[in-house]
C-alpha cells in the first residue's frame, strides 16, 4: 500500500498517483527535447528567447513534485511528528519563486528592447542544401514546444484534483497554457517576416507577462498554504467541502449539540482538529469520540490526522470568527474571549 506519512491511498489516488509520476518523467524527457529545438532555432529573436526561457523554467514544477512526493512519503519522525506533506507546499513555494524572478526580469528585457527599437535579423539558414527562411525553422519549433504540453496539462488536471496536490495542479496548468506561448512566438516571427519590427518584441512581452502572471498567482496560493490558511480547493479559490462535511458528520451524532472544526492544509492531506459540545447533561466516552473521529475519517482519505475534543463551549480563540461567520475581520487570539473554559 502506497502512503502519504501515515496516510494509506486508497487504489484510486494510488493509481492517479502512478500515473501522475509518469507523466511527470514524460514532461522532463519532452522539455529536454524542447529546449533543444528552441535553443538551435531561436537566433536573436526576444519572443523565442522568452520561450526558451519559459521551456526551462517548466522543469522546475515536474522536477518539485517527484522531489516532493518522495518526501512526503516518509512517515512521521522525532524531529518531524506531523510527517513531511509540507513538502509539497516548500515545492509550490520554490517553482511560483522561480516564475516570478525569471518573468520580471524578462518583462524587463522584453520592455527595454521595445523603447530601444531593436530590430531582431532573421537570416536564411541551410538546411539540406537548400537556403531556408530561419523563421520557419523558428515557427515548427515552437508548434512542437505548443501541441504536447497541452495534452500533458490536460492528463495531470483530474490527477492533481485527485491527489490535492497543489504542484503537479501548477504544473497542468502552466502546460495547459503553453499554447499561448507557442502562439505568441509564432506572432512575433510572422510579424518579423512581414516587416513589423517591433512584433518581436510585443510577443515576447507577452509571453513575460503570462510567466510572471503564472508566478505571481501560484505564489499567493502557496503561501497561503504554509501560513495555515484554511484549507482550500487545489486551485486555491474556494474552501475545500470536506471542512463543512466533517462539522455535518459529527452534528448529527445524537449526544452532539454543537461541533466547529478548524483544518489545515499540510500538503496531500489535511489536519483536522474538531470541539464539540456534548448535549446538556451527557457524559462523553472514550468510545463515542472513537465513534465521531471514525465517522470523519470515513469521509474521505485526507482526513486521516484528526482529534476530536469535546468542551463546554465552542472555544473562540481556537475558532476565530466563529460568531462574525468568518473572515479576517473577526475577533482573534487575547481579543477573543476564551468560552472553553
Amino acid at each position: 500500500m502506497t502512503r502519504f506519512g501515515h496516510t494509506e491511498l486508497p487504489d484510486e489516488q494510488e493509481r492517479a498517483l502512478r500515473r501522475a509520476v509518469r507523466l511527470a518523467w514524460l514532461t522532463i524527457g519532452f522539455l529536454v527535447t524542447a529546449v533543444t529545438v528552441v535553443y538551435v532555432t531561436m537566433g536573436s529573436s526576444q519572443a523565442m528567447k522568452a520561450a526558451w526561457a519559459e521551456d526551462l523554467l517548466s522543469f522546475i514544477p515536474p522536477v518539485s513534485f517527484l522531489v516532493a512526493t518522495h518526501l512526503a512519503s516518509r512517515p512521521p519522525s522525532h524531529q518531524h511528528p506531523y510527517g513531511f506533506h509540507r513538502a509539497v507546499g516548500v515545492g509550490h513555494v520554490v517553482a511560483s519563486t522561480a516564475l516570478v524572478t525569471m518573468g520580471a526580469f524578462l518583462v524587463w528585457d522584453s520592455g527595454s528592447g521595445l523603447l530601444k527599437a531593436e530590430h531582431p535579423p532573421v537570416g536564411t539558414m541551410v538546411v539540406l542544401g537548400q537556403p531556408v527562411w530561419s523563421g520557419w525553422l523558428m515557427i515548427a519549433a515552437m508548434v512542437y514546444t505548443g501541441i504536447p504540453p497541452v495534452l500533458l496539462g490536460r492528463a495531470k488536471l483530474p490527477l492533481a484534483a485527485k491527489l490535492h496536490d497543489r504542484v503537479l495542479y501548477a504544473d497542468a496548468d502552466m502546460n495547459k497554457a503553453d499554447w499561448m506561448t507557442a502562439a505568441g512566438g509564432i506572432v512575433g516571427i510572422v510579424g518579423i517576416g512581414v516587416g513589423l519590427w517591433w512584433a518581436d518584441a510585443v510577443a515576447a512581452l507577452f509571453i513575460s507577462g503570462s510567466i510572471l502572471h503564472d508566478g505571481v498567482r501560484n505564489m499567493r496560493v502557496a503561501v497561503a498554504a504554509l501560513m495555515d490558511s484554511r484549507a482550500m480547493t487545489v486551485d486555491g479559490k474556494d474552501e475545500h467541502p470536506l471542512m463543512g462535511q466533517v462539522d455535518e458528520a459529527l452534528a448529527a451524532l445524537p449526544w452532539v449539540a454543537e461541533v466547529g472544526s478548524r483544518v489545515r492544509d499540510e500538503g496531500h492531506v489535511f489536519h483536522v482538529e474538531s470541539f464539540v459540545v456534548p448535549v446538556e447533561g451527557h457524559q462523553v466516552t472514550l468510545a463515542e469520540l472513537r465513534e465521531a473521529r471514525e465517522r470523519a475519517v470515513a469521509l474521505d482519505w485526507k482526513v486521516q490526522d484528526m482529534v476530536v475534543v469535546p468542551v463546554e463551549r465552542l472555544p473562540e480563540r481556537f475558532l476565530p470568527g466563529l460568531q462574525a461567520g468568518g473572515g479576517d475581520d473577526a475577533p482573534t487570539g487575547t481579543d477573543a474571549p476564551d468560552r472553553s473554559r
